[in-house]
């Protein structure tokens, strides 16, 4: 099939929750109509992280419409794609809005409005991949959505908030801020105490144990056994909760499946290759 990629860039939609969302939209416009991917990133991550531009090419040329966005309290701004220069924003992220941050993302493209002709996509092909903190966003929003017909999950959390003991939580509500230090940049990342209060006061919506345990739609959970951030018993502990999911183990690698930002190679990460073969294998098998 003839290969025509378009790169839609930085659209600008407006958040929930008082700022915007960042999105890209990568497909082959050949005027047949085709599944649709929803990317989340994780953490202290963006959507131009590394290699994920190598990705969304991928998964386009592979007939897909790939869509990758910055959650809109990420720390990033649309003059400062790659930079976390709105630590306050940072600070106010919170589980909740990243749920209803793909919703609106999912919304805009499948509800018309964004630039591309409807002639392209697939509104009943509509597919979830979130990598590591995004990943949990990815699971929550497969369970609680039913437009969404597969799930794959790249080095996935499986439970918010599980490494918040009694010492942290304790400090942090008496200090208002609990501070994360960001490896690559040095920058220390506050998180405000509403991050807890939130997760608690939301518990029913943002229990991913819960949502995997009763998940029906077809999912695909890949971990690297080398992941020194996300620890591969997560992916097995989520398999023993629901026997459906297609769980993948890549031997020796990490949580980024190779990555690094900034990433000047022109081709993915080894691991990475793998996860996205992986991955394309997964949603292109019949339901």
């Amino acid at each position: 099939m003839k290969s025509n990629i378009q790169r839609i860039s930085n659209q600008i939609v407006a958040g929930k929750h008082g700022k915007d969302i960042l999105v890209d939209i990568v497909y082959n416009e050949n005027g047949s109509a085709k599944p649709v991917v929803f990317f989340a990133h994780g953490f202290k991550g963006f959507k131009d992280w590394g290699h994920f531009n190598l990705v969304a090419d991928k998964f386009a040329e592979a007939n897909f419409v790939f869509v990758k966005f910055n959650f809109s309290h990420n720390g990033t701004n649309k003059n400062n794609l790659t930079e976390f220069v709105d630590l306050e924003a940072f600070g106010n992220n919170n589980f909740s809005i990243e749920l209803d941050d793909l919703g609106t993302v999912m919304d805009y493209l499948l509800n018309g409005n964004a630039p591309i002709p409807q002639a392209e996509f697939k509104n009943s092909n509509v597919n979830l991949i979130g990598h590591s903190r995004g990943g949990g966003i990815a699971i929550l929003k497969a369970a609680e959505d039913k437009r969404v017909v597969k799930l794959a999950t790249w080095a996935s959390v499986n439970e918010f908030g599980r490494y918040w003991n009694t010492e942290t939580f304790e400090k942090w509500e008496k200090d208002g801020v609990h501070y994360v230090k960001n490896g690559r940049t040095g920058q220390q990342m506050p998180l405000y105490w509403q991050l807890y209060e939130n997760y608690f006061a939301n518990q029913n919506r943002l229990h991913i144990p819960t949502a995997v345990k009763n998940l029906t739609t077809p999912f695909l959970a890949v971990h690297g056994d080398d992941d020194g951030a996300v620890p591969h018993a997560l992916a097995l502990e989520m398999a023993s909760w629901n026997e459906k999911i297609q769980l993948k183990i890549l031997r020796n690698a990490n949580h980024v499946f190779g990555g690094k930002h900034p990433y000047t190679e022109e081709k993915l990460p080894n691991d990475m290759q793998k996860v996205v073969a992986l991955t394309l294998y997964f949603l292109q098998q019949a339901t």
